[in-house]
Parts: structure tokens; C-alpha cells; sequence
């Protein structure tokens, strides 16, 4: 009976006694930098871009298969908004069309799943790489910069609060509207539970595989566009590797590998842990390159505790 509630306290609060333990810890470790208010407002700016990728890997998480592209649809999207903005064209036809764009490389996806009848693990690998390339095609292999200052002003502040930060929380409200409140979101999680059960009761897995790698995609295009605002430019190789930090978000934020499981708030949460993690170890002059080991191994101790929780509590 104890393991079953420590199991059900786990779900419940894991990933924010996981965010506690880092928030002390690098409080501990920078007193001085890292526990100030300005910092901490920083380290959820830098965060939003981290929580969209996730927000979009859920849903493909969420029917068990995985989305290795949103780095590459990030920067897609990113490069989309820049090249219209450099022409003069309306900020609100650039960010749109930006989106669009990156959800029709989702649709490619999830039509490629059902086609080819593969896992989305082969089929997002090679499009991760394809989708890159047509950026380096687009752009040249070059920087898209000298934009007009309306790029720049989606991440500057409202009052104290970062743009980028109300456009996570508002996206983030819908989400969660979406998974909890609407039929579409329960089949989502149908599926992803069972996928021959959720068949037999009359849902169109083809039709739902879509509908996931599409919002994966629109969702990771959000944070290519916010990405691009908060650089000021749009780098061909910008979110190179982001689909790491997206599954790590997803992972410490409660959602299985396996499908079925996961909430929209663990993984807001769970990119915060993210965004944490990179912000504490930049103020302790940790090199990129250890953080890389940081994530691998928290993306390994995530999945290991996952098992460990789940065993122990069926003994």
C-alpha cells in the first residue's frame, strides 16, 4: 500500500521535486548569481524555447513512437519567418505562414509513418536530415541577419515578464484544455495506451498519427520562431540537437516512452528542469560539452527511475 501511494506521489510531484533539488543545489553552488530574481527570470526565458520543442515531442511520445526532427522543423520555421521579414512582408503573414510551414513538414511526417507503414524513430531520423538540409539550401549555408526590429521585439518584456514566457503559458493553458477536454486529446491517449484497442473501438490510427506529428511539428515551429527572435538572426544550424533536450523534457516530465502516459504541466515543468540545468551549469563555466553528458545521463536516470517506480510498486 506504501509503494503504491509513494508511486502515485511520484507521477504526481516527481518532476517538481526533481526542479527543487536543482534550484537548491545550484543555489548552493552560485549564491551569489544564480538564486537572483533577474537570473531566474532568465532562466525561464531561455526555458520557453526548450518547453515548445517539448510540448511538441509529447504528442508523438504520447502514441509511443518519438519525433527526432523538431530540432531541424525549429530552425525551418525560424529560417520561413526571417527570409520574409528580410523582404518587408507583414509581421503577422511572416509568423504565420512560419507555423504553417512547419506544420506541413509534420504532415510529411505522419504521412510517411502511415505510408511506409515504419517506426517514426526511422522515419523522423531521416527527415531530421532532410528538413536540415533544405535550411542550408534556403539559406545558403549562411546567417539570415540585419532583420527589422519587430523580430527582436517578440522576446522583449511585458512589465517584468518575457514574451516568450506568456506565449508558453497561454499555448501551454490550450494544451492542456486539449488533452484533458476534447475528444481528439482522450483518443490521443487512447491510442497511444493501446493502439489495436483503440482501433476496435472506432478510432482512425492513421488519422490520429497525423494529427500528433502535425502538432509536433506546429509546436516546434513555435520555438523556432522564438528562438530566432531572442538571437536576432536565423542560423542554418540553429536547434541542432534540440530533439535531445525536447525528449528530456518530455521524460523527466512524468510521459512514457511507451505511450499512453504524460501531462501537459510535467512537461512545462520538465523544460524548466531543462532550462535550469543549462542556466546553473552556464554560471558555473561548465563547457557545452559536459551539459551534453548531463543531459544523456539525465535522459537515462529518467527511464530508469520511471521502471523502478513502476516495479516496485507492482511487488
Amino acid at each position: 500500500m506504501t509503494k503504491v501511494k509513494f508511486q502515485s506521489f511520484w507521477e504526481k510531484f516527481g518532476t517538481l521535486c526533481i526542479l527543487i533539488c536543482m534550484f537548491i543545489a545550484f543555489s548552493i553552488a552560485s549564491p551569489e548569481f544564480f538564486p537572483q530574481p533577474t537570473n531566474l527570470l532568465q532562466c525561464l526565458l531561455q526555458s520557453t524555447v526548450y518547453i515548445f520543442l517539448a510540448f511538441g515531442e509529447f504528442f508523438a511520445i504520447l502514441l509511443g513512437g518519438i519525433d527526432l526532427s523538431v530540432g531541424s522543423v525549429a530552425c525551418f520555421s525560424g529560417i520561413i519567418v526571417a527570409e520574409m521579414a528580410l523582404k518587408g512582408i507583414n509581421p503577422v503573414i511572416c509568423v504565420l505562414v512560419g507555423l504553417v510551414g512547419a506544420a506541413v513538414l509534420g504532415v510529411i511526417n505522419g504521412w510517411l509513418i502511415n505510408v511506409l507503414d515504419l517506426h517514426p524513430f526511422v522515419v523522423t531520423l531521416g527527415t531530421n536530415t532532410i528538413f536540415r538540409g533544405v535550411c542550408l539550401v534556403i539559406t545558403g549555408g549562411n546567417p539570415v541577419f540585419n532583420l527589422p526590429p519587430w523580430v527582436k521585439s517578440l522576446s522583449t518584456y511585458v512589465w517584468v515578464i518575457p514574451k516568450p514566457v506568456i506565449y508558453a503559458a497561454v499555448f501551454g493553458l490550450i494544451l492542456i484544455f486539449f488533452t484533458v477536454r476534447t475528444v481528439p486529446g482522450r483518443n490521443l491517449f487512447a491510442l497511444g495506451g493501446n493502439k489495436q484497442s483503440a482501433w476496435y473501438s472506432g478510432i482512425n490510427t492513421k488519422r490520429y498519427t497525423l494529427l500528433a506529428h502535425t502538432l509536433s511539428s506546429l509546436l516546434a515551429g513555435m520555438g523556432g520562431i522564438i528562438m530566432l527572435a531572442r538571437i536576432g538572426a536565423a542560423e542554418p544550424t540553429a536547434g541542432d540537437g534540440y530533439e535531445t533536450y525536447a525528449i528530456a523534457a518530455c521524460i523527466i516530465g512524468g510521459a512514457s516512452l511507451f505511450g499512453g502516459k504524460g501531462k501537459i504541466v510535467g512537461v512545462i515543468l520538465g523544460g524548466i528542469t531543462i532550462g535550469t540545468i543549462n542556466n546553473g551549469l552556464n554560471i558555473m563555466n561548465v563547457s557545452s560539452f559536459w551539459q551534453k553528458i548531463v543531459m544523456g545521463l539525465l535522459i537515462i536516470g529518467s527511464v530508469a527511475l520511471e521502471k523502478f517506480v513502476s516495479n516496485q510498486a507492482k511487488k
